[in-house]
């Protein structure tokens, strides 16, 4: 039986880039692969593409044919939802599954130490998933330890108030992402607004945001209320957050726990 191929992917987000850096020195042979949907941040490539100047090793892209705008005609123009994930599946997932093929592989996750959710496991028999911040015991503070030491530092999309990586449209995204989205990339923000339908027969509107379409939400009133329901919610989970760690406080993990559960495999 021939040896197994170790692959990691990336998304751009913290905890898989810290992972990627914490094994480059351990398994040499690791392969690195990020599922790109063509409507990924700037941001993230950006990132993607100092993480590979420090790995020293190419970061496989994959998806050059197909992207976003391929499956959104195959699929009627029906944006992705949180019921209806096609985007993970088409973009994420089956690229995934077919560069790895049926040979045996270790899929590295960056599930870290102090987590309780899941990542993407595979339910193809020749993907062993491992999660190695479990097994040496690496949590938040960790992994912040391992970028700030390897010179990469946080993913800069962080800095405009994005709180994770994926497209710039993705379903997930609060209302006031959208809204810094919109001032940080208002390009950005008209594309993913162009996306939407609204229409009068049932079941013909589709929309990114499912408590206001951006046509609406990008309005100076609608956005002064976003932002003061967002600092209010702020302070409410801040008065009622559990005793964390100073080093979690001030990095800004109690955000990130109250944070929406995305796809992890586009967003770890």
């Amino acid at each position: 039986m021939s040896n197994p191929r170790h692959i990691l992917g990336l998304s751009g987000g913290k905890d898989s880039t810290a992972l990627a850096l914490f094994m480059r020195d351990k398994v040499p042979e690791m392969e690195y692969v990020f599922c790109d949907t063509g409507s990924e941040l700037d941001e993230t490539i950006d990132y993607l593409n100092q993480v590979e100047a420090y790995l020293g090793k190419k970061i496989i892209r994959l998806n050059p044919r197909a992207n976003f705008d391929h499956w959104l005609e195959v699929f009627g123009g029906y944006l992705p939802a949180p019921n209806m994930r096609w985007c993970t599946k088409m973009l994420k997932l089956r690229p995934f599954e077919e560069y790895v093929g049926e040979g045996e592989v270790i899929s590295y996750v960056g599930i870290r130490a102090d987590e309780d959710r899941v990542g993407y496991i595979s339910t193809k028999e020749n993907i062993k998933a491992v999660f190695p911040f479990k097994d040496y015991g690496i949590d938040y503070a960790g992994v912040m330890k391992i970028l700030t030491e390897s010179g990469i530092g946080l993913p800069p999309y962080l800095n405009w108030g994005r709180t994770h990586s994926g497209c710039y449209f993705c379903f997930f995204q609060k209302p006031i992402e959208w809204v810094s989205l919109l001032e940080a990339h208002p390009e950005q923000f008209d594309k993913a607004q162009a996306y939407e339908k609204i229409s009068a027969d049932p079941g013909k509107t589709f929309t990114w945001n499912q408590g206001m379409p951006l046509s609406e939400l990008r309005k100076p009133e609608n956005i002064a209320k976003i932002r003061a329901k967002a600092e209010e919610m702020k302070d409410r989970y801040r008065k009622s957050r559990p005793n964390k760690k100073l080093v979690d406080v001030l990095a800004g993990l109690d955000e990130e726990d109250s944070a929406p559960k995305a796809c992890l495999i586009c967003q770890l």
